[in-house]
């Protein structure tokens, strides 16, 4: 881990419409990525919520472009890319960042960015949010889609 996650509390936000957005690979790990956000979502009392699988984390960015286009303020984007032992790991991750990244900038709206690159299943295991992991990425990125929603109403 590179360091502790800063507290930030959780304001409501009732009248948002999100999308989590997840890969398809790796189930048992995006099901608990899942099982984080909406924890979040719930919390902040988001009732418009609405989970999308796609087949895998590089198809990601279409979803949510697809998702803006739909009226969706904002998108928890889900998944998890194991290292393996080609270059195939490299491009996928940093084209999934990059179009996360245009995605969000083009539509000005927030994309919290959960998708897990791990150099293997031990690792996402302790970001995922399970009752033994370290950390939970799932809820921080759905916490980061609000926050930023907050930051767009005050402006």
């Amino acid at each position: 881990m590179a360091g502790h996650a800063p507290t930030i509390g959780v304001k409501p936000l009732p009248e948002a419409r999100i999308a989590i957005i997840s890969s398809s690979w790796h189930l048992d790990i995006c099901n608990d990525l899942i099982a984080g956000a909406q924890r979040a979502l719930v919390q902040a009392e988001v009732k418009n919520v609405t989970v999308q699988f796609v087949p895998g984390s590089f198809e990601i960015p279409l979803a949510a472009q697809y998702a803006f286009e739909a009226g969706f303020d904002g998108v928890v984007a889900l998944g998890l890319v194991l290292k393996g032992e080609t270059p195939h790991f490299d491009y996928v991750c940093q084209g999934v960042t990059q179009g996360v990244i245009d995605v969000s900038l083009k539509y000005s709206k927030p994309i919290g960015y959960g998708v897990l690159m791990c150099n293997d299943l031990d690792q996402a295991i302790a970001r995922c949010g399970r009752s033994s992991s370290k950390e939970d990425k799932g809820f921080d990125s759905a916490i980061a889609v609000l926050e930023l929603l907050h930051l767009r109403n005050k402006n």
